[in-house]
């Protein structure tokens, strides 16, 4: 089973949120329409600015614990190697 980390923004270098999930697409999905009540839908997180694949559920959450322990520079190079611009990568998901 494939599992992701994800980081969502709301705007170019923006808050960021770092979540994990074995269901990117849905999840995206559940973000974009504030059907998840808590911090994503408070601050308007709502694009998908980074995500990574792995082999296990055990592996994307140890990924998520080690992210969130970063700094913010850290976390916004990240996003940037893959998304330099930072735009909503959720429509590529869907082909």
């Amino acid at each position: 089973m494939d599992c992701f980390v994800y980081i969502l923004s709301g705007c170019y270098r923006g808050t960021l949120y770092i979540g994990v999930t074995s269901n990117l697409v849905q999840r995206v999905y559940q973000h974009q329409n504030h059907l998840i009540e808590g911090f994503t839908t408070q601050y308007t997180l709502d694009r998908l600015v980074w995500f990574e694949g792995t082999a296990s559920i055990e592996a994307a959450i140890m990924r998520e614990k080690q992210m969130k322990e970063w700094k913010r520079a850290w976390k916004i190079r990240l996003v940037e190697e893959m998304n330099p611009t930072w735009r909503d990568l959720y429509p590529d998901l869907l082909g």
